[in-house]
């Protein structure tokens, strides 16, 4: 028995009802912020120093240029995609309790946090101070690591922690991800062609995260063993295809990345939420 389980439905359900809410809200500034920021996309395409890092870039960046206009799609699936997965895991678990969703309905509800991307070409548009640019970037560095820790966290639970409550874990996985967000040098003068601000430690971060990642899916895998369950074993593929589509999305600045990354993630999310159900449906 997991003592996380401590969290009443009606309490783990107001976080739901949160996340749909700030979700949201970030719809809502990216439609409303989009038409004004639209102007500074191309100038801030020319002006980014290098192009986004990541597989696509590796193999097909020499062949493919970079699209001024990509980062404002991303932008937009991804507020969409959270308030999406805010209202599925509502309506699918708002009777069911499973100390794990709380923490995957973090992870989708950090993408919300991408909507402080429109930020930097505002900030082109109407000459916002940098000040207003890097506190932007912030946001989103905080809600990639919210959403990294969220899930990490879901793995742990899923592989036996126990906890008598869930709030110390929540605490954890938010002092965590500012840490990273306030700790982390940002230029806000130089930009990559996906428009993230140049971050200190990018290296040293990426390995973290992978190192995370990995843990994340062989607790999983973990899970499936100690509690007897072999549907943790497409719950960990689903953890490692929704972070890797999320990856691909958020980084992409052609068109080859968008479709396959935002694929990947739902598929990834839909296959860690339909298992989750699955195993708690019957307790």
């Amino acid at each position: 028995m997991f003592y996380a389980e401590a969290m009443t439905l009606t309490q783990r359900n107001r976080f739901f009802k949160i996340g749909i809410a700030l979700s949201s809200l970030s719809v809502a500034l990216v439609a409303a912020g989009t038409l004004s920021a639209l102007p500074g996309y191309p100038d801030m395409a020319a002006r980014a120093v290098r192009r986004a890092p990541g597989l696509v870039t590796a193999l097909f960046g020499a062949l493919i240029p970079p699209l001024a206009y990509m980062p404002l799609l991303t932008t937009a699936a991804s507020v969409l995609a959270a308030l999406t997965a805010a209202i599925l895991i509502y309506y699918f678990f708002e009777q069911t309790q499973a100390p794990e969703i709380l923490f995957v309905s973090f992870f989708t509800l950090s993408l919300a946090f991408e909507a402080a991307r429109l930020v930097p070409p505002l900030g082109s548009v109407h000459e916002l101070p940098g000040l207003f640019i890097s506190a932007a970037y912030r946001v989103v560095l905080f809600g990639r690591y919210f959403g990294l820790f969220s899930l990490f966290a879901a793995s742990v639970l899923a592989a036996g922690l126990q906890m008598q409550k869930q709030a110390p874990l929540i605490l954890i996985v938010v002092a965590a991800a500012l840490v990273i967000a306030l700790g982390t040098p940002v230029d806000s003068l130089a930009w990559d062609s996906s428009l993230d601000m140049i971050g200190g430690y990018w290296d040293l971060f990426r390995m973290v995260d992978w190192g995370i990642i990995l843990i994340t899916v062989v607790s999983f895998l973990v899970a499936a063993h100690t509690r007897g369950s072999r549907d943790y074993i497409p719950i960990a593929g689903g953890a490692l295809l929704a972070l890797a589509g999320r990856d691909l999305l958020l980084r992409a600045d052609t068109w080859l990345s968008p479709l396959p990354g935002l694929a990947a993630l739902i598929l990834g999310a839909w296959f860690i939420m339909s298992r989750l159900h699955s195993i708690y449906l019957w307790l």
